[in-house]
């Protein structure tokens, strides 16, 4: 990252004349030696560290690059507005005051990264309301909030609504719902684009209620990265997407909610959701599509509810509804991810697995709905008209683990495969609407307590039936292990989802998933095609898969962890010094004692 090169900051950079002679001069070799060392991730003119983003697998995560940026302090104790910023002991007080030192509404020459030092920032300390707006980054000049001192050292009691905002990143923030607080979404983004969320914590339960009605939403936005954090504590959905195309959610933990945990919908797009854990959700665990009003959509992705989406070595568990659902979605991958203790609701009988059609209305704006049916959209037109009408094409669940040990199961059936269903004739959705066209579920190993239950499909009312090439009773029960071996994982009640040693999970045959093509998405209007390649190359802990490995998020032991899955991601902290002074001691010492050694040998080794 480079500094605005007028900021006084601490710098690193050896004259010539010293580099002439660091074979006569032992301290500029020292000097060298610390600047290789530090300069990975290093601000070339400040000297001080990005966030550094570990992963549980090897998804790529977004490349921040090497910004150029003005750095502004802010330490809710000892600073004032009145202070310049530019420095920790020049630190302003809010982050609303340097929030208001970024132009508004023109595109940034200069990137500004606000670093917040440790502490708690009160409601008051904020921008007003939360409110966010116009602030036009670009790749080279972004807009970076940041903890100084790394992950869980800045804590922020209030939500945040940003919207028209490009490159923005949040990075090493902690937000904090404090009783009575809340109703809203702790973070909520829209009209917004190449927006980063990482190392940061997102919860919205006060100690006793789930206070937001979303924890994040983000909604008309594009370029969304959501990356090593966790999002928690809402009344409905700890993280909801509508109408949000391309990034990706990775790494992160997705819990505690009062519906669902995770919602993809209103023609979201090319995802990839990778390496995460979801649990504690009081209906579904991850849901492609679900139900939108047709007015909030934006063109050309105003047919199907979810597209091009990747949901692949991610752990679910202690899901009360399906652990995943696809409810109108296209192309919509679900592989090699362990679900555990999934469908266990005995009130509603739950089923491991829902593949049904997504919901359309049209909830306000009877004019911009006709807007987008007379583009070619699928949604009635009439305020308050609505249905689950939309279509699934092209679902492949391929080589998961769907498992419920004894006594945790499903009331009746494994899976809920809907019937076709029929739209009404002005909504130019196709009829009849099928949920199961080229639905593909192949080398899945369930085990549901062993219990002789339904399938779920092939019966009157139900999808799946006996004529459907690709997903047919007859079909499933070749090409899935069901009830038939149970498997054993490591240490599942503290987090570790993997297989034990010597696990009939290895003997489970799995297959070849097909890749995607784009030739039967609609046309009118069209949607740029997505990413067709359907290989999961690695597992959940980045060991390279074999054609003929497990199913399930991990393909192998040899990574086994007896600690929890769960991580406390942490970033690299910025530091005030160029490095510790026992860094510098003991390279000082190693230095002096070569040279000793060297003197006595007739020569000098540095």
């Amino acid at each position: 990252m480079r500094s605005c090169p007028d900021q006084d900051l601490t710098s690193h950079n050896i004259p010539g004349k010293r580099i002439k002679r660091l074979t006569e001069n032992w301290t500029s070799i020292v000097s060298l030696f610390l600047l290789s060392i530090l300069l990975g991730g290093v601000s070339v003119a400040s000297g001080r560290t990005l966030s550094a983003s570990g992963t549980g697998n090897n998804s790529p995560l977004y490349d921040i690059g090497n910004p150029n940026v003005r750095d502004v302090w802010v330490d809710p104790v000892g600073g004032s507005d009145g202070n310049s910023g530019e420095s920790s002991t020049a630190a302003l007080q809010t982050l609303a005051e340097a929030w208001n030192r970024i132009p508004t509404g023109l595109t940034l020459s200069l990137g500004y990264r606000i670093l917040l030092m440790p502490g708690d920032y009160p409601e008051a300390n904020l921008p007003s309301s939360g409110w966010m707006a116009g602030r036009l980054g670009t790749y080279e000049f972004p807009i970076i909030l940041q903890a100084a001192n790394g992950a869980h050292t800045v804590r922020l009691h209030g939500s945040m609504d940003l919207s028209d905002c490009h490159y923005l990143y949040m990075i090493s923030l902690d937000f904090v719902t404090d009783p009575g607080y809340g109703g809203g979404n702790v973070i909520h983004v829209s009209s917004s684009d190449h927006i980063l969320i990482r190392d940061s914590k997102l919860d919205g339960f006060d100690g006793s209620v789930r206070a937001p009605q979303e924890t994040l939403k983000i909604n008309q936005a594009q370029y969304v990265y959501v990356e090593n954090c966790e999002i928690a504590g809402a009344f409905w959905f700890p993280l909801d997407f509508v109408a949000v195309q391309y990034g990706n959610i990775v790494n992160s933990r997705i819990h505690n909610s009062g519906d669902d945990c995770m919602v993809l919908k209103g023609g979201t797009a090319y995802f990839r959701i990778e390496g995460n854990e979801v649990y504690d959700c009081s209906v579904v665990g991850f849901s492609a599509g679900q139900g939108t009003g047709f007015d909030f959509m934006v063109s050309p992705w105003v047919h199907y509810e979810a597209y091009d989406l990747k949901f692949v070595n991610n752990v679910l568990h202690d899901i009360q509804n399906a652990g995943i659902a696809v409810r109108g979605g296209y192309n919509i991958l679900i592989a090699y991810n362990t679900l555990y203790r999934i469908g266990i609701d005995t009130g509603v009988g739950a089923s491991l697995l829902l593949v049904g059609q997504g919901s359309r209305s049209c909830d306000g704006d009877g004019a911009a709905c006709e807007l987008r049916h007379e583009a070619g959209g699928w949604g009635p037109t009439t305020v308050g008209d609505g249905g689950e009408w939309v279509p699934n094409r092209n679902v492949y669940v391929y080589n998961n683990i769907f498992y419920n040990p004894s006594p945790a199961r499903t009331m009746s059936t494994h899976f809920t495969i809907s019937a076709p269903a029929t739209p009404p004739t002005n909504t130019n959705i196709p009829s009849p609407a099928s949920s199961d066209t080229n639905l593909r579920i192949r080398g899945n190993l369930i085990w549901n307590d062993g219990q002789d239950l339904s399938l779920g499909v092939g019966d009157e009312g139900q999808g799946c039936q006996s004529s459907n090439p690709t997903c047919n009773p007859s079909q499933l029960l070749a090409d899935n292990v069901i009830n038939a071996v149970e498997l054993h994982l490591v240490d599942p009640d503290h987090g570790d989802f993997r297989p034990d040693s010597g696990s009939t999970v290895f003997t489970v045959p799995t297959y070849t998933i097909p890749n995607f093509g784009w030739d039967d998405a609609p046309s009118t209007p069209s949607a740029p095609s997505g990413d067709l390649s359907n290989s999961v190359p690695i597992d959940r802990d980045g060991a390279t898969r074999s054609s003929t490995g497990p199913p399930g998020a991990y393909a192998g032991v040899m990574f086994s962890r007896s600690s929890s899955t769960t991580q406390n991601h942490t970033s690299t902290p910025i530091p005030e010094f160029p490095a510790p002074i026992w860094v510098l001691l003991a390279l000082a010492g190693t230095v002096v004692l070569l040279r000793v050694v060297g003197h006595k040998k007739g020569r000098a080794l540095l």
